[in-house]
């Protein structure tokens, strides 16, 4: 099948770095959605106006300052630094919509309804600057509607923005330009959203809820009706459509309770209104049961009470025919606990559809009717198939969307069982079976191609070239330059090679701790290679050593082989911060413990913005010794203005906080903050462009003429002095109740290595003294019952144990 080579999505990424970047942004309308996308470009570093009406009575900016306010609270937070919140001027529609004369970008976000942002939309007009760009962010009106009336020049700059909720996490961005949008247009804003905002875009028609709540609601719906119509519980529902299938912890009625079972109603009622022509236009019918729960004031999470109730110490949940919450029944969905040990997603997905039970028929009936709607919806919503799955991907944390998913099951298996339930199949699907094509999605090299039904046939997908898949790079000939069981070495080209980890959940066993140490020795002594990056594509980068591999070493007392491992894992760290060549660390998510100790010594670091770090050992009742503990020593030392005890300890208290607490940063540049990455590291809105930058970290450090950082052979710790002042601390901490008394015993530990252990006052010492302190330490913790049992907890129930 021949490739063709068009633009993806109708956007031609590359050459999209001419485009001049956003400054200057007003938002108007600060609810919940609005505030928090000011929130976003604020984390940018973006100059932020975040407007809403004025109140009939008392200060005029009462309503926006109220909902600024009540924003700071959320959680998870929309800010990746409290200080980003300093970027957003707060005003009103009355007094203050002549700053929009000097914005560039204005986006709209008051309530759906179409008078009032047509009305909106008027004033705007007046006090635009005529190179703006506008935007209405709406989850379902008609775009090019809310610009009636306007002028020709103004319908030309502007276009819908649908960010998904909320802003900061959700990777979708939804763009939908009218017949009116300049395309320049478009292509400005979608290179602004991906490298500024970190937003996967796609590129939407301009029909009903577009493409990702057109399809995720609709599969929503389908769930509900298995509750309502087929017997099957929340609990088993919730089991089905939850990470089993490959879809988020929240599922179907988690979700529902947390969107709000009004707001959900509203969606679904809008579509069923207006998908006039829609042959599975009852699926939006509002059910019975929402419409009580409502009623009946229960609105999901808001009120504490939606699909689920929690009471006392148990969760409940509604049943549709009595209308009460009762206690959740056994699953009843057969050999499920098997299916879920099936392996990867693919084969759980293949288990469930050949199961013959009441589990095999709700997934068999429910991905049938999805991928049958999906595939009638196009060319409607989309052209490309590709565009649909990203948007359920993006959106709605699926990690297959309905057309992935066909391809995983089997082309002609699933047409079979469509065509057997009686659901519509498109003309361009019986066009693709009459051809023989039996994928959507197919490989040749490092080049993805997708069927799209306009063309009829297979359409290479374009990639922004900064942003990296790892299966990509890997799919090269050759690309492998070294491996072993848990790790390897691929060729990233341009002489940098990239180091992966590949242990399940990316910990941080003995293979991979060898294999950093290899790897590095391997690139050293290559002429033809630069440096290293370490990075992958994981879930998490790494949350930590192998803690398996500790707690069986330690209850067979084999406490030489653990210090061995100790040893060895410090040796890797050291290898990283002294390396010959550069090694950049490209982190992203989870960074926990030991992962977070990899990255510390890094050269230098691209984090993505949403990388969570933190030394986190004294949960697991042990302290961090992978030279964590020894570089914060350092770190203080280095930072204080003097070498004065009073100013080192400043810092270092800091420091003993962050760990004693197990304090884990929100954001990349919280991580900064708290010193677990470098001044000079970069960090990126978008994850996937990690290695591009990681990688040009690496030549950029190589061709400046590298040399590794010069080995810490005074460090200023305090002694036995200082660690009395970190010890009042940590008694303080367990007073506030903040710490249990075997914390502040393990605190008392992380001090007598952060000041030098039994030295009687302030001493310079050698960075490998402290590194030694740290591995006496954790192999005298390990010994503790306490910490056994800690370890022992976190490993049977993946919760940490407080004893």
């Amino acid at each position: 099948m021949e490739v063709q080579a068009i633009d993806a999505g109708k956007i031609k990424w590359e050459g999209l770095h001419a485009h001049k970047p956003f400054r200057k942004v007003t938002v108007l309308g600060a609810g919940t959605m609005g505030a928090q996308i000011a929130a976003h470009f604020a984390n940018e570093g973006l100059q932020v106006n975040l407007l809403d009406i004025a109140p009939e009575d008392g200060p005029k900016n009462a309503i926006v300052e109220a909902a600024f306010k009540k924003i700071k609270k959320l959680k998870p937070g929309p800010f990746a630094l409290d200080s980003a919140a300093n970027q957003i001027r707060l005003g009103n529609f009355e007094e203050h919509l002549e700053w929009l004369k000097d914005s560039e970008w204005v986006i709209e976000v008051v309530v759906e309804r179409m008078d009032i942002k047509r009305a909106l939309m008027e004033r705007i007009e007046q006090h635009v600057s005529d190179s703006a760009i506008i935007s209405t962010n709406t989850s379902g009106l008609p775009i090019h509607q809310i610009a009636e009336g306007r002028s020709s020049d103004f319908k030309r700059r502007f276009l819908g923005t649908h960010f998904f909720n909320p802003p900061r996490y959700l990777k979708l961005l939804e763009l939908i330009p009218t017949q009116d949008t300049d395309p320049g247009i478009t292509q400005r804003i979608a290179h602004f959203g991906r490298v500024h905002l970190g937003k996967g875009i796609v590129v939407a028609k301009d029909t009903p809820n577009f493409i990702g709540n057109r399809i995720g609601v609709f599969a929503l719906m389908k769930a509900v009706q298995a509750f309502t119509q087929d017997g099957f519980t929340v609990e088993e529902v919730d089991t089905l459509t939850g990470p089993l299938t490959g879809r988020p912890k929240s599922a179907t009625f988690r979700t529902a309770d947390v969107v709000g079972l009004d707001v959900m109603k509203h969606v679904a009622a809008n579509l069923y209104d207006t998908i006039l022509d829609d042959e599975s236009r009852d699926a939006f019918k509002v059910p019975d049961v929402l419409n009580a729960l409502i009623e009946a004031g229960a609105l999901g999470a808001k009120t504490r009470a939606g699909f689920y109730k929690k009471e006392g110490k148990e969760i409940k949940s509604i049943n549709p025919s009595t209308g009460h919450y009762e206690s959740a029944k056994p699953l009843n969905l057969g050999p499920i606990d098997q299916i879920k040990k099936a392996g990867g997603l693919a084969n759980r997905m293949k288990a469930l559809y050949e199961d013959s039970g009441r589990a095999g028929a709700f997934f068999r009936k429910t991905t049938h009717e999805l991928i049958a709607y999906s595939a009638m919806r196009i060319p409607e919503i989309s052209e490309n198939p590709a565009d649909v799955d990203r948007a359920l991907q993006w959106g709605f944390g699926w990690e297959m969307g309905p057309f992935a998913t066909w391809d995983a099951l089997g082309f002609n298996q699933i047409l079979s069982g469509i065509r057997d339930e009686g659901l519509p199949v498109p003309e361009w699907v019986s066009v693709m079976e009459s051809k023989g094509i039996k994928a959507f999605y197919k490989q040749e090299g490092d080049i993805v191609s997708i069927y799209t039904p306009g063309v009829g046939g297979y359409v290479a997908e374009e990639m922004p070239a900064d942003e990296y898949k790892l299966a990509t790079i890997k799919s090269k000939s050759g690309s492998e330059i070294w491996s072993n069981e848990e790790a390897g070495l691929v060729d990233m080209g341009d002489g940098v090679a990239l180091f992966e980890f590949r242990s399940k959940a990316n910990s941080l066993g003995f293979n991979v701790i060898q294999g950093i140490i290899d790897a590095i020795g391997l690139v050293e002594n290559n002429p033809d290679l630069r440096g290293i990056v370490i990075a992958n594509e994981g879930k998490n980068f790494s949350v930590g050593a192998n803690l398996g591999e500790l707690a069986g070493a330690a209850m067979e007392k084999r406490f030489d082989v653990i210090d061995e491992a100790i040893a060895n894992f410090q040796a890797a760290a050291q290898r990283i911060r002294y390396a010959l060549k550069p090694v950049v660390v490209a982190p992203h998510q989870r960074v926990l413990g030991g992962g977070c100790e990899i990255t510390m010594a890094g050269a230098t670091q691209v984090a993505a913005l949403e990388s969570y770090m933190g030394l986190v050992e004294l949960g697991v009742g042990l302290v961090p010794a992978g030279t964590g503990t020894a570089f914060l020593a350092a770190l203080a030392s280095d930072k204080a203005a003097s070498k004065f005890p009073s100013q080192i300890l400043d810092h270092l208290q800091v420091y003993f906080q962050n760990v004693a607490m197990a304090k884990v940063a929100t954001s990349a540049h919280m991580a900064k903050e708290m010193g677990y990455l470098s001044p000079q590291a970069k960090i990126v809105m978008h994850e996937g462009r990690r290695f591009h930058f990681a990688k040009q970290s690496v030549i950029d450090l190589s061709e400046s003429g590298y040399l590794p950082p010069p080995v810490h052979t005074h460090v200023k710790v305090l002694g036995v002095p200082g660690r009395a002042a970190l010890e009042v601390a940590a008694r303080q901490f367990e007073q506030g109740r903040f710490i249990s008394e075997y914390d502040r015993f393990l605190a008392v530990q992380l001090a007598h290595i952060l000041t030098g252990g039994e030295l009687s006052g302030p001493t310079e010492v050698h960075e490998d003294y402290l590194i030694d302190l740290e591995r006496e330490v954790f192999l005298k913790l390990l010994g503790e019952e306490k910490t056994q049992a800690r370890i022992k907890h976190i490993l049977t129930t993946n919760k940490p144990l407080r004893n």
